[in-house]
């Protein structure tokens, strides 16, 4: 017969226990090993990365940017006075013009009568002119008739007087004759000195009244040569040489004075306008060597003109090209413009990695193990230039680094790199 031992069961739910209880550490152990491993490195394709070499050495900080060829010299030819658009004589081409070349010939019937009234005014002011110039001059002629008529008197009496008075010393005459010739000699001389004044205020009349005249005549010409070089301006004319590129009107459009009728330029003179990013110009300065790439030849220049505005996050920069130009360059053709912002003599630099900015501190995979695996580094970034950037820390020379985006791998310290 069995018997009882409540001793035994005690201890096998004891045993049961810390079965369960060691059971419970052993998987929390676990778990806490596990959570404190490392995730794998991942394994990268080399050949899909973009790597270079730390170098020291000089360097060249300069920026880069797109923009076109434009002509130095643009000229708008406007309207100078209302008109009717006629004809369209040119029309734009790459085909040279001289200064003298009509462009566009327009009508305006209006200026044209008064150019026409304003001539016959200048011939009726000359005949008027002829007309008094005679009537002055048969004046003149009567008063000089006059005044030498006068004259002649005066002297005939003065002889007269001079004879009777040796007469009278003679006992001949009597003194009362002598003194009647001497009042008749002097109320002619005062008659004489009084037609010579008469004479010499008409002279002088006459050269006043002609001068009047000549001045009415000459404002009229002024006004007949303004209308006829207006009418003149009807024909719109290039004014320099260079090409026609742009005539912005039709036949029979009506068009005020100062409307811009045709855009002539000179395309052996051209300027190239570069558009800088805005964060990248704060270092151009004017005079800064630059180089122009027409994708048919380079052409050296210089920078001598920085907008003091920005479009779109770019900044034009206008650069005079110091070079002759290569065969195919044209207004409005696309280049690319390369501007020399300083060189650094002795600096630690490696191209220019996809994110940082300049004087930052960044983060760079440098590869080790014979090129076999790649560790994530700090770098501490300096002067920066388009294709490469100064290294003030972090990195040392020969040092192999990841310029490519690396930023998928942002959560891993160590990267695999298979060939």
């Amino acid at each position: 017969m069995d018997v009882p031992r409540p001793q035994a069961l005690r201890q096998k739910r004891i045993r049961q226990g810390l079965y369960g209880l060691a059971a419970i550490v052993a998987v929390t152990a676990a778990t806490v090993a596990l959570s404190k491993l490392k995730a794998a490195a991942p394994s990268v394709e080399f050949g899909t990365l973009w790597p270079d070499t730390v170098k020291r050495g000089p360097m060249l900080r300069d920026v880069r940017g797109l923009g076109t060829l434009v002509p130095v010299e643009i000229r708008w030819i406007a309207a100078a006075t209302d008109g009717r658009i006629d004809k369209l004589v040119v029309l734009p081409s790459p085909n040279p013009i001289k200064p003298d070349t009509i462009l566009v010939e327009m009508s305006n019937p209006e200026l044209q009568q008064a150019a026409v009234d304003a001539e016959y005014q200048v011939k009726a002011a000359e005949a008027d002119y002829k007309s008094l110039k005679v009537k002055l001059e048969t004046t003149l002629l009567d008063q000089k008739s006059v005044a030498a008529t006068v004259g002649a008197d005066y002297r005939q009496a003065n002889l007269q007087a001079e004879v009777d008075g040796k007469l009278a010393e003679s006992g001949l005459i009597s003194n009362l004759t002598v003194q009647l010739d001497k009042v008749k000699a002097d109320s002619l001389n005062t008659r004489n000195d009084i037609e010579l004044k008469r004479l010499s205020t008409d002279a002088a009349s006459e050269q006043a009244q002609l001068e009047a005249q000549q001045a009415k005549i000459d404002q009229l010409q002024a006004l007949y040569s303004l209308k006829k070089s207006q009418v003149e301006l009807l024909h719109v004319r290039a004014g320099i040489d260079g090409v026609l590129q742009l005539l912005p009107v039709e036949v029979g459009q009506r068009v005020t004075a100062g409307t811009n009728i045709a855009r002539v330029s000179q395309p052996s003179k051209l300027k190239a306008e570069v558009k800088i990013a805005e964060t990248q110009v704060k270092d151009v300065a004017l005079g800064q060597i630059c180089s122009i790439d027409t994708h048919n030849g380079v052409i050296p220049g210089h920078v001598i003109r920085i907008d003091p505005s920005s479009v779109n996050g770019t900044v034009t920069v206008d650069c005079s090209l110091d070079g002759p130009l290569p065969q195919g360059a044209r207004p409005d053709l696309s280049v690319d413009g390369n501007i020399e912002l300083e060189r650094l003599a002795d600096v630690l630099y490696v191209g220019r990695p996809t994110f940082g900015q300049p004087n930052s501190t960044v983060t760079l995979f440098r590869v080790i193990n014979n090129e076999k695996e790649a560790i994530k580094v700090p770098v501490k970034l300096g002067r920066t230039s388009t294709s490469t950037v100064e290294i003030v820390g972090g990195l040392n020379v020969g040092d192999e680094v990841i310029l490519s985006d690396m930023s998928r791998y942002d959560n891993f310290d160590r990267i695999e790199l298979s060939h």
